[in-house]
């Protein structure tokens, strides 16, 4: 389980428990038993929503790993006006691609660095809570944006955005700091969505509609330099 998640679970069950008990001490057994019944399950549930199972990592230096699990919502380029330019605090090529990955509340929320590098910029946008499948969450969102520079200095950027329910960005990532592929650098407490940001010119190998999984599916490949 996710290490930010322990809290959360222990005040679920601490919660279930306290409000059973007072019912059935100073209502009646039943009404204890009815609390526990409705209050159980969702303790059950935080346990299930901060899941962190392993991942079989592909280990292709040219792959570009998804950093979210979910469907892919969305897949187009910023470039003559189009809709996919990345957050100006980035730095990145507006031409990018992004390609956006949407976590609803029963998908694992844990994120990966989708490429093995050196994180060189970190930056915390404060914002509006859109539902995160609309367009406009991109812009107007809470969100915290990455962006991580491989050996051969190619630039990937990488957002998590906080989404309707979501009110709470986790990242544990900091500038300077070297992440391999898949490896986790952070979560986004309920429905929320990532954005990842390609290069001009990378075709993605992922569609809209498409299940995606953090740490395994590859939605692109970017040839190291000099590689041949």
């Amino acid at each position: 389980m996710a290490r930010e998640g322990w809290i959360i679970v222990a005040v679920f069950f601490l919660g279930s428990f306290l409000v059973a008990s007072f019912l059935a001490a100073f209502v009646n057994p039943l009404a204890g038993g009815l609390a526990a019944f409705v209050t159980l399950p969702l303790a059950v549930w935080s346990v299930w929503f901060f899941r962190d199972p392993a991942r079989s990592v592909p280990r292709i230096d040219s792959a570009v790993i998804c950093p979210a699990d979910g469907v892919c919502c969305f897949v187009g380029s910023g470039g003559a006006g189009g809709a996919g330019a990345p957050p100006p605090e980035l730095g990145l090529d507006p031409a990018s691609t992004r390609v956006s990955v949407f976590m609803n509340v029963f998908n694992v929320h844990v994120n990966r660095v989708p490429v093995a590098g050196t994180i060189d910029r970190v930056e915390y946008r404060p914002g509006k809570y859109f539902n995160a499948s609309l367009d406009k969450a991109s812009e107007h969102n809470e969100r915290c944006g990455l962006r991580v520079r491989r050996d051969d200095g190619v630039a990937i950027g990488f957002v998590q955005i906080a989404g309707l329910v979501a009110r709470r960005i986790v990242c544990r990532a900091s500038t300077g700091e070297r992440y391999s592929a898949g490896e986790r650098f952070g979560i986004i407490r309920f429905g929320s969505r990532v954005d990842v940001y390609l290069p001009p010119g990378v075709e993605p190998s992922v569609n809209v509609g498409d299940r995606m999984v953090a740490g395994e599916t590859i939605i692109a490949n970017i040839p190291l330099a000099g590689a041949h």
